[in-house]
């Protein structure tokens, strides 16, 4: 036998332990119950007009099945070489557009590691931790969202007494468009409005105005 076969003999060896079934039925199931806490978590904080219930599904298979493959590749060194291989072509095409949909799928992602590893302690207080810190701050209040202001008249002048009551009603405002003809003027402003009811009420008793919308929508907060 050469001292190349003896190494391979030793190192094989050394990476080759026994799984027993104790261990593989408290990782998974660990990582199965904090996977369904992570559901139920996911449906109360998600902001989502159409809640994704099959993304959520996902998150307990995806929890699940990581904890399998942890606990299986760290039993023998050259099936974890050989998973590894195969994992390798796997590609996800689907796009992540919500951040936090990619947080709880990299949460979900961890917990089947770290309770693959035997580490369930450690997933337990992971997952307390993240879900009481992912709640407070979504009761935390947040700067007052922007509405559009969109302006219809048969009066092009009167694009000025416009502009002062929404500047009487409004923190700040920005005109982001101003279309006139000979008859018409057409108005979009953001505004950030207390009395939004009292604002689109004045704008509507200016001469010449035919119609006013206040349209809210979901832009980003800068500040």
């Amino acid at each position: 036998m050469t001292f190349k076969d003896i190494f391979k003999s030793s190192f094989l060896e050394g990476f080759t332990t026994g799984v027993d079934t104790k261990s593989v039925i408290i990782g998974i199931s660990v990582a199965a119950v904090l996977a369904l806490y992570i559901f139920f978590i996911y449906r109360i904080v998600t902001r989502k007009t159409f809640y994704s219930k099959t993304f959520n599904l996902s998150l307990i298979a995806m929890a699940i099945i990581t904890a399998a493959i942890i606990i299986t590749i760290q039993s023998n060194i050259v099936l974890s070489l050989g998973m590894v291989g195969a994992l390798s072509i796997v590609r996800f095409r689907t796009a992540v557009k919500d951040p936090l949909d990619l947080v709880f799928l990299y949460w979900s992602i961890s917990i089947g590691i770290i309770c693959g590893a035997g580490l369930s302690a450690v997933a337990v207080v992971l997952t307390l931790v993240l879900s009481a810190v992912i709640i407070v701050m979504q009761k935390y209040p947040i700067k007052k969202l922007s509405t559009i202001l969109i302006v219809n008249s048969t009066k092009p002048e009167s694009d000025a007494e416009i502009v002062s009551a929404v500047k009487k009603y409004s923190k700040s405002y920005t005109v982001k468009s101003k279309n006139l003809t000979a008859t018409t003027l057409d108005m979009i402003i953001e505004v950030k409005a207390e009395e939004e009811s009292e604002l689109i009420h004045r704008v509507m008793e200016i001469d010449g105005v035919t119609s006013a919308s206040l349209m809210s929508h979901d832009g980003e907060i800068n500040a």
